[in-house]
């Protein structure tokens, strides 16, 4: 453990001894909902996944071969290829919680409102107790970001879940909001105008529109408005979880990762998204542990599904690759580590989170690393 905490020091004292005004112009944050630590740093667990309750037969020898390895290194990297090899060496990846790196929610529910309400917040609300479609009684960072002139017209929401345009406060804030099965409004391409047409014909068996209009909405918009501060918002892996099918999680999660390449690779196509541009990729809540079936569920009584991570890529973000040293991080930091990464103090009408230090290279922010906590 001394090891990891001298080898930390080292990384940091070079990364700050080349400290750097912000580069950062453009902040894309997408989240992967109820996506577990446990697959992200560990790959596919084969305690579900041999299971033959939880994957059906015809996808487990394409599941095995496809993200099945008894190396977990490799293991993890065949199901997020993106954030294995990409991700992890030029960004950070936070959250391991085998080397006592922690990342929690702070709000005591452990479901999807209350998740995403904290990290676009800032601060645990404890009225916001439900999933019910209710305006959010706070303003998010979203609102505090478009409220100054330079970002008015420049902040966007795609979601999947159709409850967003209410965690947003789309009426109250002005902030444009695409989710569930709402089509593409504006002066549209010719590709948003097949996706409406597509999403009119291709039905998800297992809920909400599938993941890929949605982000294939957000990518379209992104070409044709050309936002500043963009959220995009996945949900296909949490309902498979809540049904029980391993396979499709898994499944979904990979694809989700292929579209994140996708993302990061057109981003660093075009000249005004180019090293100007910081993704930041994390989850509303994670899975219960122990029992049986605990991974389908989430929820204050399913211990471990406050369990969460965060990865982070960008022109600012030291290069540390997977973070392994005792630390302890809330959702509640991500909004006002959104905001600083476009140079803004975000504040709200109580306390926020702090900002995240580890993942600036610029002096005002130093890595602070805290005794490790739980649930």
């Amino acid at each position: 453990m001394r090891c990891n905490h001298l080898v930390f020091f080292i990384s940091l004292f070079s990364v700050l001894a080349h400290a750097q005004e912000l580069k950062t112009k453009n902040v894309i944050l997408i989240t992967l909902d109820g996506v577990r630590w446990q697959e992200i740093f560990e790959g596919a667990d084969s305690a579900i996944l041999f299971n033959p309750e939880y994957v059906k037969a015809k996808n487990k020898e394409i599941l095995i071969d496809t993200f099945w390895s008894s190396n977990l290194h490799e293991r993890r990297r065949k199901l997020f290829p993106f954030l294995w090899n990409t991700v992890a060496s030029q960004g950070q990846l936070l959250g391991n919680r085998n080397y006592y790196n922690f990342v929690n929610c702070a709000n005591p529910h452990w479901f999807s409102y209350p998740g995403y309400s904290e990290m676009l917040v800032g601060f645990v609300d404890r009225k916001v107790r439900s999933n019910d479609k209710v305006d959010n009684p706070n303003a998010t960072v979203l609102e505090f970001i478009h409220n100054h002139k330079q970002y008015q017209g420049k902040v966007a929401v795609f979601s999947t879940w159709d409850t967003f345009p209410f965690i947003i406060r789309e009426e109250t804030s002005g902030i444009p909001v695409n989710a569930g099965f709402e089509p593409a409004r504006g002066d549209l391409t010719d590709k948003e105008i097949m996706l409406n047409e597509l999403q009119q014909l291709i039905s998800n068996p297992f809920g909400s529109r599938y993941d890929a209009f949605t982000f294939y909405f957000a990518l379209e918009y992104l070409n044709r408005e050309r936002p500043r501060v963009l959220f995009i918002s996945f949900d296909e892996t949490d309902e498979h979880t809540h049904g029980g099918r391993y396979d499709e999680y898994l499944l979904s999660a990979h694809r989700a990762d292929a579209m994140l390449a996708t993302l990061w690779n057109w981003l660093q196509s075009q000249p005004d998204y180019k090293d100007q541009t910081t993704l930041l990729v994390t989850t509303d809540h994670g899975r219960g542990k122990g029992a049986k079936h605990a991974w389908r569920n989430h929820g204050r009584l399913a211990f471990g599904s406050g369990q969460i991570w965060i990865a982070a890529i960008g022109p600012d973000t030291p290069d540390l690759g997977e973070l392994r040293f005792p630390n302890q991080l809330y959702q509640k930091q991500i909004a006002k580590t959104l905001a600083a990464f476009l140079g803004l103090e975000y504040e709200n009408i109580m306390p926020v989170g702090d900002v995240i230090d580890v993942l600036f290279y610029t002096p005002q922010y130093r890595a602070s690393v805290t005794a490790p906590g739980n649930d």
